[in-house]
């Protein structure tokens, strides 16, 4: 049974209450024929990083075998607690960056700050440095990020590119009048693309007043943010109301979408082969792929969510030597170049030189230039587990009354934030 997102956090919270190591070297070590299991999150790591991964660790461990699981991000926080405090923790693990916050504070990984310099110091992107901290300790190292794009296709969106978000939320509805299914491509429950609106309007999602957070959804900008949402939503678009972004490149494949904001490796999603399990379409709508930032409200790029992730050692590993052989290897510059080459903006800034030279690339770093974070709330985690804002946006999508949608929309962030 899914557990509710604040008693989840709750048993990670009784890891370092049971003792577990934050950086006194975990669990026993194991013998060398170990396995150790690296938990990769999603589709977004490439094919030949893994393989690179593998490889270069058994090359260096003799005896020993490594393993990625692949895991999804429905449901991770949960997956993630009862995983990371019980016997057969696994060894290394990939978290988002909205996420971390939750585990770090928990004592669920393993205290790296002795490492830091070691595994790339001021090389690693500050942000998720920031992200992956606590205490003024370092429990998470960068992973990679992504910058968020407005992909189009030229067979599609004939018309000027917007250059301000009012333009954009116009024109989307302009091509969803002329009969493009959706103008902007936008399911109620993305949430991370709704961002923009709220902060570009001067909203905010939360932030700490003293020794309790406050939640901005129904703040003026909040609700200006909200309401310019919504007219996407009933006039822009013809995505699910109650859906969310997973493969969008199916409609966009489909020559039924204008605009569609994603992480810029979302570019992959719409180039896979027509084998694929789920099919691009390389050869039709993803022939002439093009991207822009998404424009700010006074023009120039908005402020978007920086998407990506973080990777730690979880500290009930029962190897903590042999996990961190394998996290050396995901922070190499090696391992690192294969990420920037599928368009990931790298965890170490030194490997953004095999970044594709691209439209699609130069749109993210245009757009990672204006990029923010979720609030670094110890309990952040648990507002995404509980889903209490999609659900919100899912009433905004079906016409509810956003004022009181944001005003109980904050009123259970708070709750959970200061529970």
């Amino acid at each position: 049974m899914r557990k509710l997102g604040i008693l989840a956090i709750g048993a990670v919270a009784a890891l370092a209450l049971a003792g577990c190591s934050t950086g006194d070297g975990g669990g026993a070590a194991s013998s060398d024929d170990a396995k150790i299991r690296v938990w990769l999150v999603g589709t977004d790591t490439p094919d030949d990083a893994r393989a690179y991964l593998k490889k270069t660790f058994e090359d260096k461990n003799p005896g020993s075998t490594l393993v990625i699981e692949e895991q999804q991000w429905n449901g991770l926080v949960d997956k993630y607690t009862t995983a990371l405090s019980g016997s057969n923790a696994p060894d290394v693990v990939e978290i988002g960056n909205t996420q971390a916050a939750a585990f770090t504070s928990a004592g669920a990984f393993t205290d790296l700050s002795d490492k830091y310099e070691e595994l790339g110091g001021k090389d690693l992107l500050p942000g998720f440095v920031e992200a992956g901290s606590y205490d003024g300790k370092k429990f998470a190292m960068p992973y990679y990020s992504g910058a968020r794009v407005v992909f189009y296709s030229p067979q599609v969106v004939t018309g000027a590119i917007p250059t301000t978000l009012n333009e954009y939320v116009a024109s989307g509805i302009a091509m969803k009048d002329a009969g493009v299914a959706s103008g902007i491509y936008a399911p109620g429950k993305d949430w991370y693309n709704m961002l923009p609106y709220i902060w570009e309007n001067d909203g905010f999602i939360a932030k700490q007043e003293g020794d309790k957070w406050k939640a901005g959804f129904s703040s003026e900008g909040g609700v200006a943010g909200l309401t310019q949402l919504q007219e996407v939503f009933l006039n822009a678009t013809s995505a699910p109301k109650d859906g969310d972004e997973t493969n969008a490149q199916v409609p966009f494949c489909e020559g039924k979408v204008g605009f569609v904001s994603a992480p810029s490796w979302f570019a992959g999603s719409i180039g896979a082969a027509a084998d694929a399990d789920t099919p691009g379409c390389p050869d039709t709508f993803g022939k002439d792929l093009a991207a822009f930032a998404l424009p700010g409200k006074d023009g120039g790029p908005a402020q978007a969510f920086a998407g990506g992730s973080n990777i730690a050692i979880a500290s009930k590993s029962k190897n903590q030597e042999k996990a961190y052989s394998a996290l050396q290897i995901l922070l190499s510059p090696e391992y690192q170049k294969l990420l920037a080459a599928k368009g990931m903006i790298p965890a170490l800034t030194s490997a953004a030189s095999a970044l594709p030279d691209d439209e699609i690339t130069k749109a993210a770093a245009e757009a990672a230039s204006k990029a923010k974070l979720t609030p670094a709330a110890p309990k952040w985690a648990d507002v995404e587990a509980s889903e209490v804002i999609k659900n919100a946006l899912v009433k905004i999508a079906q016409g509810g009354e956003v004022k009181q949608i944001a005003t109980d929309l904050d009123a259970e962030i708070e709750k959970t934030l200061n529970g």
